[in-house]
């Protein structure tokens, strides 16, 4: 899991590739869409706006861990802070046999904390898994521009 303070850092460090510049796109039209609405931008990148509280219960999956192989996130909180559990796949045992079609499996186990706030950008490594445990803060509001990204470069391998 890579932390980013700012997008303008991730700008800086991410500034060559197609995906990079799609994901930079996708973070400015944020104003511009819906909470809840997916949108794409070419064959490589799908965002969405996250809207959530910190005490809906179907907003948070603390029982597992969750790991994908096709595509990566890259989440800008545009409001609040949440704590993220991350993990090496390889030290967590896995629950839920990965699926090609939903791009996810689930594993169990224990990983490392990190608090995440307003203004920052992450970026999940597929060699990782996650799981989100909200803030400490009752009902205050988590928002994110939650984007998946292909590992491949800037096309689908079975198109």
């Amino acid at each position: 899991m890579i932390v980013l303070e700012s997008l303008e850092q991730f700008k800086t460090v991410y500034r060559n590739g197609r995906k990079w510049n799609r994901c930079v796109e996708a973070i400015e039209n944020v104003g511009n869409i819906k909470d809840g609405v997916m949108h794409s931008i070419g064959d490589s990148l799908v965002y969405m706006i996250q809207s959530q509280t910190s005490a809906t219960p179907t907003s948070l999956n603390t029982e597992y861990f969750e790991g994908n192989r096709r595509y990566f996130d890259v989440h800008y909180y545009l409001e609040g802070s949440e704590t993220i559990e991350f993990a090496d796949k390889s030290t967590l045992t896995q629950i839920t046999a990965y699926s090609d079609e939903t791009d996810r499996e689930y594993l169990q186990g224990q990983g490392e904390s990190r608090e995440v706030h307003q203004g920052q950008v992450v970026v999940f490594d597929n060699s990782k898994a996650y799981r989100f445990h909200g803030n400490n803060q009752a009902e205050k509001r988590i928002r994110k521009a939650v984007l998946k990204v292909t590992i491949e470069d800037g096309y689908f391998l079975n198109k």
